[in-house]
């Protein structure tokens, strides 16, 4: 059994509701293979779930993304992850909890920064990694709903998510 502390995150400055998600371009890794992708390509074909993850492997990562799969909500938009992780870390996370999801691979954690998601490592000084956040990004790359996590672990308010996916979606 794993033994952990919930620990208090910093207020952080993140991206909001109404405001304007800032555009990224990394490697958008899927089951097959990976290419540099933009937000703004994926927003131009309709709304999109961006969720901030931490490290493959982790058990938050899986939790989220089992909860997720199981809800189907990208059947109503397209969810695509953000982690720290490898491409080719994302391929075997999207291989094992046979995910439909794409991930997006952000080593450097810049895009968490742009997004003011970051949340710096206990034990690993100069690494940080991505907070659990949630953003519901319109075709205009409007922000419509954020959730950004407070503590950790966290997870989001799958059932508050799942239901604005739905409305933006309709």
């Amino acid at each position: 059994m794993v033994d952990f502390e919930v620990v208090d995150l910093p207020a952080t400055d993140h991206v909001a509701e109404g405001d304007e998600a800032p555009d990224f371009t990394r490697p958008l890794v899927n089951d097959e293979f990976w290419a540099d992708a933009s937000l703004s390509e994926l927003t131009a074909e309709g709304p999109v779930c961006l969720v901030f993850h931490s490290m493959d492997g982790s058990f938050p990562a899986t939790y989220i993304w089992n909860e997720l799969r199981d809800r189907n909500v990208d059947e109503h938009c397209t969810v695509v992850g953000v982690s720290i992780s490898t491409p080719y870390a994302h391929k075997r996370l999207i291989e094992e909890r046979d995910m439909e999801f794409d991930l997006f691979s952000d080593p450097a954690n810049g895009v968490a920064e742009a997004y003011g998601v970051t949340h710096d490592l206990d034990g690993m000084t100069g690494v940080s990694e991505a907070r659990p956040a949630t953003f519901l990004v319109d075709a205009d790359r409007t922000v419509q709903y954020a959730w950004v996590a407070e503590e950790w672990p966290d997870f989001p308010p799958y059932d508050d998510l799942e239901r604005e996916i739905r409305a933006l979606a309709d």
